[in-house]
């Protein structure tokens, strides 16, 4: 059964920081897995599944509350690139299945709902027709493959944000919204975080974040997030986009730093903390040492 939504908001609401896991792609290219795009991380699922497994597995090891599991690109828009669109319900729930193997009974799953396109590219957002039944449809799989919850993330606009958190309370499943900053408090499509917090309320969020971001812009997010309605968090990258892998790691942050700027994030009324590409199990155990 997925979470309620009273029983995520009140989760999020609780003294101790819900601790999302880390990175999957980046995580399978550290392993030796190849992520070339299209399918990014989504190949894995047929060619490495066990280590998907075994990433997830390291995250539970480390103390983490939840899962993402690897849908990040098994839309049908993404899986057709690579002539497999009729597989997304298949991938999206294999996706889910090799989660619950590795969280047991106390970590959640979490279902991926990124953007449809790239998401470093707000240009290429497609039409609000498209946006809704494309969104409704990856909804409709997470909820079939039995996540407790959507996590729409790494959103560049709030016109997609707003589709994506639709089709989760239509499929019934609660959400959080989260949005890609990388020059300030903005979405990379130049709109106000402030207005994209505004709108992931109207729309249903349990909670408003930002992702894949770099550490350094953090700080002034959480001074627009401080003044929201909603819980809120961060999880950051620790890279930069790259046109043939997807990402590009770097390995300027330690585990120890990460951990350290985490539970500043934390003092600062940030309720939900994780990492996005480029951090490892290593980091998301530090941030559950310090912060917990």
């Amino acid at each position: 059964m997925p979470l309620s939504r009273k029983e995520l908001a009140d989760r999020l609401r609780s003294a101790r920081p819900l601790v999302l896991d880390g990175a999957t792609g980046t995580e399978l290219e550290r392993r030796g897995v190849a992520t070339r795009l299209p399918l990014w991380s989504a190949a894995a699922l047929d060619t490495n599944p066990e280590t998907i497994v075994r990433i997830h597995a390291d995250y539970v090891a480390a103390g983490v509350d939840a899962l993402t599991a690897n849908t990040f690109r098994t839309q049908r828009r993404t899986l057709a690139h690579a002539g497999q669109g009729q597989r997304a319900a298949e991938l999206t729930e294999r996706a889910v299945a090799l989660a619950r193997r590795a969280a047991g009974d106390a970590v959640r799953v979490f279902g991926s709902s990124p953007t449809l396109e790239d998401c470093y590219h707000p240009e290429r957002v497609p039409d609000d027709a498209a946006l809704a039944s494309e969104h409704d449809e990856h909804a409709r799989h997470l909820a079939a493959a039995g996540v407790d919850a959507v996590l729409v993330e790494t959103m560049n606009t709030i016109r997609e944000a707003h589709a994506a958190l639709r089709a989760a309370s239509d499929a019934r499943l609660p959400a959080l919204a989260s949005f890609v900053c990388w020059d300030g408090a903005r979405l990379l499509s130049g709109e106000a975080l402030a207005d994209a917090v505004t709108a992931a309320r109207d729309s249903g969020a349990c909670a408003v974040l930002v992702n894949c971001l770099p550490p350094s812009n953090v700080d002034a997010c959480l001074d627009v997030l401080a003044d929201a309605p909603l819980p809120f968090g961060v999880y950051p990258n620790l890279g930069e986009p790259e046109d043939t892998q997807g990402f590009r790691r770097s390995e300027d942050l330690s585990p120890e730093a990460f951990g350290q700027l985490a539970a500043g994030w934390r003092d600062r009324g940030a309720s939900v903390l994780g990492g996005c590409c480029g951090t490892t199990p290593a980091h998301l155990a530090e941030v559950v040492r310090r912060c917990n």
